[in-house]
């Protein structure tokens, strides 16, 4: 017997069902990919959450609250529909669920975090709040895991891996269940795509369907439908920041059960990718975590204005990129900038952090290298060029394909204009001004973050590097309607019985609890808060 069905067993679906064993109901997780990519997207994650006013924070000399986290939530999400309601309502309750007891639960589970605050997005934090996991996604994902492991020994929880939902099962207007395909055994490694041929039917019934099956930014088709017109056209080319799998299906199952789907056109892209030299994924990307010292330039040659800096605003600067009608744009930079300020996103991407390995740790702030993975990148991917002048530099960028021939004489007279306000005492260039600020506030980024002031063209600080910067998809800021107990509201407001849904396939709460934009941080922790809500209250009404 099952008391809840729950689609998608990445960390959303983990928490929930982990919350509906604890209160002792049997529950069964479906996930359409094999047994190794148990876990979902967070296992690639750099594992950073939202805390407010933490204990890390505050060592830190951090003054962060309540009322200053609500300020930027609202300002960065800009909520002006009549179907942001409930997304409202959501914000509201994470943030008191990120300033009360979010921390103290995953501590209690053996969560540690990295003791520097990261200040991923300083446009729209006002503070540092991006507490790196000490482990990173895996290490968030382990509890969870662990937790659902037990309850399968016990009997209390089934795994269905290779298990594709096709219909929900609708009766008098309730959910009582799932209909689907059994897809053959597949042996392929975490993220990697996986075969679609089907061998059987199934079916299951239960008082309960919990919808974790994610997002579509693996779906370059439907994201490029559902792109917003504020931000003009869609790319016609992008990296894929998210495996295969992240293809949306799951929602076209609930809206064709009556559950209702809002703010598909809010999305959450990153404007810093780089193609993987290493690809899991089909055309697999990853996400530059820029400090604020290198060039940036259109596909033009012409530098973004300000405050359109790297690691500011990432919806403002991918809205400016699409004004260009280009698809990607260049940093330039050097090895004295790449080694203090270059992080890739990832937990493959940072084996110090996810390996716990602090000599490796310690290691990022000595030598001339930057990481190995970055240095890899060097070497191997595709969109670096790395050169011991200016003009081989510059080269090298117009030799990569499908790029906007550069005229060298422009950017040497870009760069070394830069360079003079580097290191002038009296400099007026608002990157510059940035730069210094930032060394001279937080001391996280002083330590770990932003590179101390050089000229690009500084003999001793070389190589030269560019890097051809493409918008790489992430995630989905809406998705289905959910109220507070994380059931889904059909077209005239009222709950379907029987059905909830979590994570990225819920906008991470109510339909879109992020607006326009997110800050970052709180994709995890939005898994991790309607997860828990949705396990509580489908484990209530299993009764």
């Amino acid at each position: 017997m099952t008391d809840a069905i729950v689609v998608g067993a990445g960390l959303s679906g983990l928490v929930a069902a982990c919350e509906l064993t604890a209160a002792g109901r049997h529950v069964s997780v479906l996930d359409q990919e094999p047994e190794q990519s148990l876990g979902g997207q967070a296992h690639w994650s750099l594992g950073g959450l939202f805390f407010i006013n933490s204990p890390e924070q505050r060592r830190l000399r951090i003054r962060d609250s309540m009322e200053l986290a609500r300020q930027d939530w609202l300002g960065a999400a800009g909520f002006d529909r009549p179907e942001d309601h409930w997304p409202r309502l959501w914000a509201e309750a994470y943030l008191q669920f990120a300033a009360g007891e979010k921390r103290a639960w995953l501590h209690s589970m053996g969560v540690r975090w990295f003791p520097v605050v990261g200040w991923a997005e300083r446009g729209r934090n006002s503070v540092p709040r991006f507490h790196v996991t000490w482990g990173t996604g895996p290490a968030v994902l382990a509890p969870f895991i662990a937790r659902a492991r037990k309850a399968e020994q016990d009997g209390l929880l089934t795994f269905r891996f290779r298990h594709r939902l096709d219909e929900l099962v609708v009766e008098r207007t309730a959910v009582v269940g799932v209909r689907g395909s059994v897809l053959a055994p597949s042996k392929v490694g975490r993220g990697m795509p996986s075969n679609r041929e089907v061998v059987a039917d199934f079916e299951l019934r239960a008082s309960a369907v919990i919808i974790a099956s994610g997002g579509v930014g693996g779906d370059h088709d439907l994201v490029r439908r559902q792109w917003p017109a504020t931000l003009g056209t869609a790319p016609g080319s992008m990296v894929c920041g998210v495996p295969a799998s992240t293809d949306g299906r799951a929602l076209a199952m609930v809206a064709r059960a009556g559950g209702r789907i809002i703010n598909g056109d809010r999305m959450w892209h990153y404007t810093e990718g780089v193609r993987n030299w290493n690809p899991v994924w089909t055309n697999h990307g990853i996400r530059i975590l820029p400090g604020p010292s290198s060039l940036w330039l259109d596909a033009t040659g012409t530098r973004l204005p300000a405050p359109l800096f790297p690691g500011f605003d990432t919806l403002e600067t991918l809205r400016h990129i699409r004004r260009t009608e280009f698809d990607y744009t260049w940093f330039i930079l050097n090895q004295h900038i790449i080694r203090k300020e270059f992080a890739l996103s990832g937990s493959e991407q940072n084996p110090d952090l996810t390996g716990r390995n602090i000599r490796l740790v310690l290691g990022r702030a000595v030598g001339k290298r930057a990481m190995a993975p970055i240095e890899a990148f060097k070497d191997h991917g595709a969109d670096f060029v790395v050169r011991n002048s200016l003009r081989e530099l510059v080269d090298g960028m117009n030799a990569m394909p499908d790029t906007q021939p550069l005229d060298f004489g422009a950017i040497d007279q870009l760069v070394r204009s830069y360079d003079e306000q580097v290191t002038s005492p009296d400099a007026t260039d608002a990157q510059v001004l940035a730069i210094r600020a930032a060394r001279q506030g937080y001391f996280g980024d002083r330590l770990v973050r932003v590179a101390s002031p050089r000229p690009i063209l500084d003999p001793g600080a070389g190589p030269l590097i560019a890097v051809k910067l493409h918008v790489l998809t992430r995630k989905s800021l809406g998705g289905c309607e959910t109220d507070l107990n994380a059931r889904v509201l059909s077209a005239d407001g009222t709950p379907i019985t029987g059905l909830h849904a979590v994570g990225e396939s819920a906008g991470f709460g109510g339909g879109g609890v992020h607006g326009y934009r997110a800050l970052e941080g709180t994709f995890l922790g939005g898994c991790l808060f309607s997860g828990r809500v949705a396990g509580r209250a489908a484990a209530e009404s299993a009764r």
